[in-house]
């Protein structure tokens, strides 16, 4: 048995690292199945420039 990671044997830290290498793709995996699909169907909205406007002031005050 082997209580502390300092002391433990090569078998054990092989272990640990096996369980991460499978818990991490687990949570990949997990995370992509609960991602939004990309089937869906977006739409794009163009905004076009209208009229150029001349602004004379602010309306802003100055400290000075």
């Amino acid at each position: 048995m082997n209580h502390s990671i300092k002391s433990a044997d090569r078998a054990t830290h092989l272990k640990i690292v096996a369980i991460a290498l499978v818990l991490g793709a687990a949570l990949a995996a997990f995370g992509t199945s609960v991602r939004p699909s990309t089937d869906a169907v977006q739409t794009v909205h163009i905004l076009k420039a209208g009229q150029p406007t001349m602004i004379s002031s602010s309306g802003t005050s100055l400290v000075r």
